[in-house]
């Protein structure tokens, strides 16, 4: 600091600087007022951050600590400037010297550091002592102010693109839950959200977009199924009547695929060598006296579209286990078609007499007579009736 070497600002001037260096503070002091609102800010003071977004943190925050601390230096200054200057007209030169290195110095000891012992001289000072001026203060407060903005604006851009994008799914979510109640998918779509903005909230640069947008895709995906839950309610209390009259109808509905599936797994044990098919109980007359029940409460139409999620599942179970018995007869059936076929092929091949073919043949069509009907033996039968027409005509398979 070399302030008897430094030329004496007029009065005039030193108004002039005072004037522009409180402006220049007003609008420091507004910056650093919304800086400190910035929603990247508030997030981060809100949940502690953590990961990636931790060790990003840790520098900023250090040179936002600096920033407010050079804040409070341009204040003192300029308090102290503005003491000296007061409301005279004229200045003699010992005020305006103070006042020129107020304004123009480095008046403000920042820092103390001892210095080792090692790196003194005999006759040299103890310790190092930082300076500070107005100019140097603001310099290094523009210098870092970028820094702390643009990542506060990233921690917003990442926690503003989840929330709007999963805002709406937990609407519909709270929406499902106050009309049908917890179910096992909302719950699971719900932990999932819970995930997103946890994750969001702790540690949001270690997200990136094409990963939030992936997830929320999934988790609207989940949420459409469920929105057809919330249709049907809409649509069961509107029409209560209606309602009772087509669950009615999906009961029967259940009933008929379950005596099918009884029917053909029946045929099945007699006619095909199968492992044990699966049996379902019938709880149909449950069902039934269940509805039966919510046919006299109009107002309880959640609990009416849960039965109809039970019906619905009865009847793919029994719509399964139908399709599977009756697949196996099915195969039965085509077995004996494709039998018939090559006997026709090899009849019009001319080889329909041979005895190779006519033995395969009452192979084939014996294993098929039996009771039950082993199909894999069938099938193997089948194969080499084919393969020994194609060797007896010259044809190849």
């Amino acid at each position: 600091m070399r302030t008897a070497t430094m030329q004496l600002l007029t009065l005039a001037e030193i108004d002039g600087e005072l004037a522009a260096r409180t402006t220049e503070l007003d609008a420091i002091t507004a910056t650093l007022l919304e800086l400190d609102k910035h929603p990247g800010h508030t997030l981060l003071q809100r949940y502690p951050p953590a990961g990636l977004t931790e060790q990003r943190w840790l520098p900023v925050r250090a040179a936002l600590a600096l920033m407010w601390e050079d804040y409070g230096r341009l204040e003192g200054i300029l308090d102290s400037a503005k003491k000296v200057r007061g409301t005279r007209t004229r200045l003699d030169d010992s005020e305006r010297g103070e006042l020129t290195r107020l304004l123009r110095g480095l008046p403000y000891e920042a820092s103390r550091r001892p210095i080792p012992m090692a790196q003194r001289s005999l006759t040299g000072p103890a310790e190092e002592v930082l300076f500070v001026g107005l100019a140097d203060t603001v310099d290094r407060m523009r210098a870092t102010f970028p820094e702390i903005a643009e990542f506060f604006d990233a921690v917003d851009a990442v926690n503003t693109r989840v929330m709007s994008g999963l805002a709406p799914l937990q609407d519909m979510v709270d929406k499902a839950r106050a009309a049908g109640g917890e179910t096992t998918e909302l719950r699971a779509i719900g932990d999932g959200i819970a995930a997103v903005l946890s994750r969001s909230a702790t540690d949001p640069l270690a997200l990136t977009v094409s990963e939030i947008d992936a997830r929320i895709t999934e988790l609207s995906g989940e949420l459409r199924q469920v929105a057809s839950i919330l249709a049907e309610l809409d649509a069961v209390a509107a029409d209560w009547a209606g309602s009772i009259a087509e669950t009615r109808r999906r009961l029967t509905v259940l009933r008929d695929t379950r005596a099918r599936a009884a029917a053909a797994r029946a045929q099945v044990e007699v006619k095909i060598l199968a492992g044990p098919l699966p049996v379902h109980t019938d709880d149909s007359a449950a069902l039934g006296a269940q509805l039966d029940v919510l046919a006299a409460h109009p107002a309880a139409a959640a609990d009416l579209v849960r039965l109809r999620g039970r019906i619905a599942d009865a009847t793919a179970g029994a719509a399964t286990a139908e399709g599977l018995a009756q697949g196996l007869l099915d195969r039965r059936v085509e077995l004996r078609g494709r039998l018939a076929a090559y006997r026709a092929k090899a009849a019009r091949l001319g080889v329909g007499e041979d005895r190779d073919v006519l033995a395969a043949d009452q192979i084939a069509a014996g294993l098929l007579t039996r009771r039950p009907c082993d199909l894999a033996a069938v099938t193997r039968a089948v194969a080499d009736f084919q393969q020994i027409i194609g060797e007896k005509s010259g044809r190849g398979r």
